[in-house]
């Protein structure tokens, strides 16, 4: 698993310099590509991140321009982290990427969705509770 995972991170890396992203930064604009917007709370569980890890992450991400973190003005303790219309464009420029990857592993589309459950089950398993 962890050459897999090496192997897929180099195979992402030119893909994402394109455009001008790391593998994390790409991970967490997926997420706000899905639905936005989010507190960094519900990024962090999504991705499981801690905020530690996560805050850097997103202040690069401010700094590039492509996100905006703001205070809730509901609940001064929540942070929510929203698009900005750079961030929303660039959806468009990365939506070939896991159709490029598919290809740069010789998966089918089907193979590549029989991954990503099996990947999501044994996660779910080892992060379960014992």
């Amino acid at each position: 698993m962890y050459s897999a995972t090496r192997a897929t991170t180099a195979a992402y890396r030119p893909m994402l310099e394109e455009l001008g992203l790391t593998y994390p930064q790409y991970l967490v604009m997926m997420v706000l590509w899905e639905a936005q917007p989010r507190s960094v709370r519900e990024l962090g569980a999504e991705l499981a991140l801690d905020s530690g890890t996560l805050s850097p992450l997103l202040k690069r991400l401010e700094a590039l321009g492509l996100v905006r973190r703001l205070r809730s003005s509901a609940d001064e303790r929540r942070v929510e982290v929203f698009l900005t219309a750079d961030g929303a464009a660039l959806s468009a420029k990365a939506a070939e990427i896991p159709q490029r990857l598919a290809a740069a592993a010789g998966l089918s589309a089907v193979e590549l969705d029989q991954l990503r459950e099996t990947l999501g089950r044994l996660t779910a398993a080892l992060q379960a509770p014992r």
